[in-house]
């Protein structure tokens, strides 16, 4: 036992230098901060805390499980978020210390999923509320980090509750709201009680999803399902007045903010932004944007807000010209590859479901989107030359995309039966490999107007999941999810070697000198493979859970790193066989990872969309 604690300090961590994603799922989830310098948004299970005119970005990790809310105090110091987690077990509320980064208490009482949170005006109380299957409100001290008091959040005969909100002038009262309940509550701290009073809507029977309250708590808006707005008065209990009577918001008002100028932002559910003012709330202005609205977040007075949507896009819009600037984008769909062009770190690709898009390495900007819609990308990989990027399809195709422009270059139909699944090509630019969904792996030749298949090799059994090629184009290696790696003689035509093991291969590497392979999948382990007769060299213990989906080797073949379902990055001894780093900041099951040329950088993907650029350890 000694001996593995020993190596355990040994392990280093991977310092993350940077992440590209945004949960856009979240209901007001993207916040902005009351210094005016910063974002906080949720990903996965961390906060990025993002500084909105450098590139400087901070984490929040503590969470064991995807966040479901953010909130942040009104004078900036506390930020709150709260996560799902399994039916039946806790869900944690985390406080932060904004200034210091860094988590101050974990909150737990509520079951399954902490749906919304509140602070009072004057940073006494934070108020929470459960998921379904919790149904409680609770308001915690934060002076003493525990719960003052707590109650069923909707009466018997109503849907859930949620959202909340606290009043902007008083400590003591807030709303919550939900499926046919809206209820004002008051908080009574000498008796450690909470008391709710209905509001009447009288005929009107709503499904609230978005909520705001007017600077000087004279009335607050409900945004609904049914695409109208309420607005209510908290003190009387009553409907001061609703609408738009007709053109309501298409797919609901997902997101609602009051201004202090007077008039409301609304966002709806079909990517409408307006500018409206009670009673009529009849757009002044508008725009459309991409992807359902969910947040909305003031910058200062509101001269300036940001707006995020479900396609996980940020957008920057000024009152004035209202006018919306693209400043984040990122996938919202699990990412299915990643690959370099050669030779350079300066930028690389991915692609999601319907998307390949071209990042600058360093800004973390999308140079470039290519969209087929209703298709997913499997696989896709730059021509040597970088004249093309070829990719996968699960309709079969294999298409090729010039890019700069993200022009269609051809399309080769009808490649595989089963959808596209794996693809790579050779270092003179005259041939593409293709695995397929039905096992069988095709050798394409490329010419300047013309893709002639040149051979199939039909040998596996099940779907082809990783193809690397030799550097001197005279073999390559495919790995398939029926337990078997094969090496096929791309002069000849024909395998070569067969190598077996119980487990479904995920992915494969040459190591530079090109006499062993390397190889993993769903047991967990890592093995090496002799070309030459196919035997196995040795297996290493790849992850304690979990299948490992990508790995990648240096030029060098001194290191080689892997991810897969543990979210963990690991960074390998190629000799030695042992882990050296360790990254954690995935929340989602690593889908693929690279290694720049160059060794400046380790880019993993994984399959909640994130992004992830780890400083490569060592130098070389």
């Amino acid at each position: 036992m000694e001996n593995q604690i020993s190596l355990k300090a040994e392990v280093a961590e991977l310092e993350l230098e940077a992440v590209i994603g945004f949960n856009g799922h979240v209901p007001s989830g993207l916040k902005c901060h009351p210094d005016q310098e910063h974002l906080i948004y949720p990903l996965g299970c961390t906060i990025l805390i993002q500084a909105i005119n450098t590139q400087e970005q901070n984490f929040l990790h503590g969470h064991g499980n995807n966040v479901s809310c953010v909130t942040i105090s009104k004078s900036g110091a506390y930020i709150a978020s709260g996560q799902v987690t399994f039916m039946g077990f806790k869900a944690d509320i985390i406080l932060w210390d904004y200034k210091k980064r860094e988590l101050i208490a974990r909150l737990s009482l509520h079951k399954g999923k902490i749906e919304a949170l509140a602070f009072s005006p004057n940073d006494l109380y934070l108020v929470s509320l459960g998921g379904p299957d919790d149904g409680s409100v609770v308001v915690w001290s934060i002076a003493k980090r525990e719960a003052i008091c707590g109650s069923p959040a909707a009466g018997l005969n109503v849907g859930n509750a949620t959202t909340v909100i606290f009043s902007r002038c008083r400590d003591e009262m807030f709303v919550t709201a939900g499926n046919g309940t809206i209820r004002v509550w008051e908080l009574d701290l000498r008796n450690r009680k909470i008391w709710p009073t209905e509001c009447q809507t009288g005929q009107m029977k709503r499904i609230v999803m978005s909520i705001t309250m007017a600077d000087d708590d004279s009335f607050f808006y409900l945004g609904t399902t049914t695409g109208d707005i309420l607005k209510m008065n908290p003190m009387t209990k009553l409907l001061a007045d609703t609408g738009p009577a007709k053109d309501k918001f298409s797919l609901g008002v997902s997101a609602i903010k009051c201004l202090k100028m007077g008039g409301l932002l609304v966002g709806s559910g079909a990517g409408l932004l307006v500018f409206c003012k009670s009673p009529s709330y009849k757009p002044i202005k508008k725009i459309q944007l991409q992807g359902g609205v969910t947040s909305i977040t003031v910058r200062g007075e509101g001269h300036q807000f940001f707006v995020g949507t479900e396609e996980s896009h940020i957008y920057r819009v000024n009152f004035t010209d209202f006018k919306e600037t693209l400043i984040a984008t990122c996938h919202f769909e699990a990412v299915q590859d990643i690959v370099f062009p050669f030779g350079t770190a300066e930028l690389f690709a991915t692609c999601a479901k319907r998307d390949i898009r071209v990042w600058r390495t360093l800004s973390n900007r999308e140079l470039l989107r290519i969209t087929v819609p209703n298709m997913t990308c499997h696989g896709i990989d730059f021509m040597r030359d970088g004249k093309s990027i070829i990719s996968a399809w699960d309709d079969g195709r294999i298409r090729a995309f010039a890019p700069e422009t993200g022009r269609l270059l051809y399309v080769i139909n009808n490649a595989h039966r089963i959808g596209v699944t794996a693809i790579a090509t050779t270092s003179d630019c005259k041939r593409v490999i293709s695995g397929g969904g039905e096992g069988e792996v095709r050798v394409w030749q490329i010419g300047c107007q013309t893709q002639k298949l040149e051979e199939a090799l039909k040998e596996h059994k099940s779907s082809v999941s990783c193809i690397r090629v030799k550097k001197n184009n005279e073999e390559c290696v495919t790995a398939s999810t029926d337990g078997t790696c094969i090496i096929w003689d791309l002069v000849r035509l024909r395998r070569n070697q067969m190598i077996l093991a119980n487990t479904l291969f995920q992915c494969v590497c040459y190591h530079p000198e090109e006499f062993q392979i390397i190889t993993s999948g769903t047991d967990r382990k890592i093995a090496y493979w002799e070309i030459f007769d196919g035997s196995v060299i040795r297996e290493l213990e790849g992850s304690l859970s979990g299948s490992i989906n990508g790995m990648d080797i240096t030029l060098e073949g001194v290191h080689f790193v892997t991810g897969g379902n543990d979210h963990l990055v690991k960074v390998w001894d190629y000799n030695e066989g042992e882990v050296t780093h360790v990254g954690v900041g995935h929340s989602g099951n690593i889908t693929r990872i690279r290694v720049s040329p160059g060794n400046q950088y380790i880019v993993s993907v994984s399959a909640d969309g994130a992004i992830l650029r780890w400083k490569y350890p060592f130098t070389s």
